[in-house]
């Protein structure tokens, strides 16, 4: 069964006719459909195999991002997320990107970089050279440590040297080991042969190893998405499109230029691609200080997309980061739920994940650059922020929503007078 991601009016379906359709389109066997809805998945018993001292588990609200069209293939979007509007205006992008071609994507390979500090030494050039020297021993050395990932077309690929002069602690050279590490996130398998690789490098140098681990700013490990949008799609209400691309490019002016407004700016894209890395059990963390490191990489911290109006007066996005996310190992594989989110996405490798996080990052920057240039973020964000107040204030199911249209009617969203029309 091919999958459609143009769900007209899924988001008045109830959660549980959501499900259904996403386990029809996706393919999910009954149990998988239990862990997608959360009735089975990820147990206290699980959980205390996967990390220390548990005492239970943490859901999150999962939806689904719908329209995505990436590389010409239709693709459903899981996104674990606890933020109102974020899923909302995820699709509703995707939505006009759609009816335009869709959002075009590519990624590097799967290089990541290990970091080998060596202290200690009295000839600086001396030693870098003589690293340089026994590169194709220390790279044999280094594939020894994972002769699986070597036999299916990854391993060590190469071995860079460089110098810091005038370090807090004094000169030291720092050694990066260049592994390709296919289809895994591969901080085990880099950590791994930096530490094989220690010893050589004492011996080779004279030196003493400090550190040996993988760095996060994967900038070998690059995943782009762009998209482009015609004038006219871009109206809505009392906005034509000419303001719209307007705004979009002068909001974006703003985020290049100033590094205040770059990370909020940043983070509203990392918005889009956080939920997507949580989902499928990647680590968050690593994606988020490889972003923001990517984005200060000219000295000065900036956007991480562009938004430009092209000749034919069409706005044009594009985005490109370190994207170090996996489809095999660790929680990856371990966690039942980011298994059935990997399934729900069809993607058969990591690259391909990558590019789809990069595609949804770009999406929700212009969800948010589009409302901030025209209406103002509060209009749609308030909307469904009115819900989780009602929600704090104690409203049952069959309360929620005459309190929200209240709050949002009477233009009062706020804790005290959700409490106040519940009394009533």
């Amino acid at each position: 069964m091919s999958t459609s991601s143009r769900l007209p009016g899924f988001y008045r379906q109830t959660p549980d006719e959501r499900a259904r359709i996403v386990a029809e389109q996706s393919m999910l066997t009954p149990e998988e459909l239990a862990i997608l809805t959360g009735e089975s998945g990820l147990t206290p018993a699980l959980a205390d195999r996967l990390i220390e001292n548990v005492v239970g588990v943490f859901g999150m609200p999962l939806g689904i991002a719908a329209n995505f069209v990436v590389n010409g293939r239709d693709v459903l979007i899981p996104m674990a997320v606890e933020e109102p509007s974020v899923v909302a205006a995820a699709s509703h992008i995707a939505k006009l990107v759609r009816s335009n071609g869709g959002f075009k994507a590519s990624a590097t390979p799967p290089e990541m970089i290990g970091q080998i500090q060596i202290l200690d030494l009295v000839d600086l050039p001396a030693a870098k050279q003589a690293i340089l020297d026994n590169k194709s021993d220390l790279l044999a050395a280094a594939a020894q440590t994972d002769p699986f990932l070597v036999s299916i077309g990854g391993g060590p690929r190469d071995i860079e040297v460089r110098i810091l002069d005038d370090t807090a602690a004094g000169p030291m050279l720092i050694v990066h080991l260049i592994v390709d590490c296919r289809d895994a996130m591969g901080a085990n398998t880099v950590n791994t042969s930096c530490e094989a690789l220690a010893p050589l490098l004492e011996r080779l140098t004279g030196g003493r190893v400090g550190l040996k681990i993988l760095s996060n700013l994967a900038d070998r490990r690059l995943a782009r998405a762009e998209c482009i949008l015609p004038v006219e799609s871009l109206a809505f209400e009392d906005y034509s499109g000419e303001q719209v691309v307007t705004g979009v490019f002068e909001a974006w002016a703003f985020a290049a230029a100033d590094p205040y407004r770059a990370a909020t700016h940043n983070k509203g894209i990392m918005n889009g691609i956080d939920p997507v890395v949580i989902a499928t059990g990647n680590d968050w963390r690593a994606i988020e200080a490889g972003a923001h490191a990517y984005a200060a990489r000219s000295g000065r911290y900036t956007s991480l997309s562009t938004w430009n109006k092209d000749a034919n007066g069409s706005l044009h996005g594009m985005i490109e980061l370190p994207m170090a996310v996996g489809i095999v190992g660790g929680t990856t594989r371990a966690h039942p739920a980011a298994q059935v989110a990997l399934k729900i996405l069809g993607v058969e490798k990591a690259g391909e994940l990558a590019e789809i996080i990069a595609a949804v990052g770009l999406a929700q920057n212009l969800g948010a650059l589009r409302a901030l240039a025209t209406e103002g973020i509060q209009k749609g964000h308030m909307a469904l922020h009115a819900r989780q107040i009602a929600i704090s204030a104690g409203a049952a199911d069959d309360q929620i929503d005459a309190v929200v249209q209240r709050m949002l009617q009477d233009k009062q969203i706020n804790l005290d007078y959700a409490k106040k029309l519940l009394e009533q």
